[in-house]
Order: C-alpha cells, then structure tokens, then sequence
C-alpha cells in the first residue's frame, strides 16, 4: 500500500483530524489517538489489538507486523505500510474507530449518513 493510499483510507472514516506526531503523520478522532505513522520502518501503530492477537499476526505475518519494546506493555500492534493490506487496515481502523468516536458520529455512519 502506498502513503496516499494509507491516508485515504484513515481519512475515509468519519470525524478523523490530521496532524502530527514526531514530524510524522498522525490522526485522531474526537481529539483521541486513532493511528499515526512510524517515521523509523514506516509502520503504522494499529490500537486495540490484544497481545493473542499480536502474536498470531506477528507469526502468520512478520514482514508486515511486529512491535517495538516501546509498544510491548500496550494493545497494539505496528505494521509496515508497504506490506499492509488494504482490506486489513480499514479491519483494524474500523475497531478502533468504535472506540473512540463518539456514539452519535457512529449511529450516522451505520445510517449511511456519515
């Protein structure tokens, strides 16, 4: 996946701020963390994703994810943009986007109004 095609699948989801962090991109929706980008391997840092989980992407797919010691103690998982599937982020986006955006945004979107 390219950098545009990563971006226009993050700004694809309702209520999504760009910004930055650490020179690199970053979003967030309802001024909370959704996903940034790793300047270092260029990965994108995926929340919600459970230490199973992170395991069995990490085995079943290791040129795509993997994790830093920094991320080690957090639900989240870090993947390469080039090797990422599209299909795959909007997945794990979709997740945390439930999260974190407020529940009226998400009764729209479900409605097709968003």
């Amino acid at each position: 996946m390219s950098p545009e095609e990563m971006r226009e699948i993050i700004l694809s989801f309702p209520g999504v701020e760009e910004g930055s962090s650490y020179g690199q991109p970053a979003f967030k929706v309802n001024g909370k963390f959704f996903t940034r980008l790793r300047g270092e391997d260029q990965s994108l840092v995926l929340l919600e994703v459970d230490r199973d989980e992170r395991e069995m992407l990490m085995e079943a797919e290791p040129g795509t994810f993997h994790i830093t010691p920094h991320y080690k103690d957090y639900p989240s998982v870090l993947a390469r943009i080039e090797t990422l599937h599209p299909g795959s982020l909007r997945n794990f986006l979709e997740r945390r986007w439930r999260k974190v955006a407020p529940k009226k945004l998400q009764k729209a979107r479900d409605a097709g109004e968003a």
